[in-house]
């Protein structure tokens, strides 16, 4: 398994170990020893299934006082998908980081608590799994605009994405509820 770093200390580049031949390929998409072995010793508590069409939008999303932790895959697509740190303390607080993962490419993206998320599709559909570190608590499900100019994601658009009605109305930065 590779492992890379990325510019947001924490979220990390994976890219696992496939076996393959003319009958298909196999890959370890997740070993509790071996990820503990990388030093991120995880307990996931959900498994989640996304299948959007080419332009959804979905984020930049983030759970406040249960915050999750994602193991993120594409399994069918491609997807550009986003991490955001949304620490206050942090000294990166307001940045971000972004990745096409693809079902060619099979990369995953750890993106720990404290970020936000969020995945536009590039191909014609997608299938987007994750692994969640804590349970989904609507009480604490929180968002930030997509398209905040003070984080800037660069997101390869062709035209106007499709956004679901949460997030046309998420708020910017400045004004959402984020961690200390």
């Amino acid at each position: 398994m590779n492992v890379m770093e990325t510019a947001l200390p924490g979220v990390l580049l994976i890219e696992p170990k496939v076996f393959g031949d003319a009958r298909g390929f196999f890959l370890e998409s997740w070993n509790k020893q071996t990820f503990a072995g990388l030093g991120l010793d995880l307990d996931f508590v959900q498994d989640n299934h996304s299948r959007s069409a080419k332009g959804v939008l979905r984020g930049l999303h983030y759970q406040l006082h249960e915050p999750q932790g994602k193991l993120v895959r594409v399994v069918s697509g491609a997807v550009f998908d986003v991490a955001v740190d949304l620490r206050k303390s942090s000294p990166h607080f307001g940045k971000w980081v972004g990745f096409e993962l693809t079902a060619d490419n099979r990369r995953m993206l750890w993106i720990p608590p404290g970020f936000g998320h969020g995945f536009l599709v590039l191909s014609e559909a997608a299938d987007f799994l994750y692994k969640t570190t804590a349970q989904y608590a609507p009480q604490w499900d929180r968002g930030v605009r997509w398209n905040d100019p003070e984080i800037g994601v660069q997101w390869p658009l062709e035209g106007e994405p499709q956004l679901s009605a949460k997030d046309q109305i998420a708020p910017l930065l400045k004004d959402a509820e984020v961690y200390p």
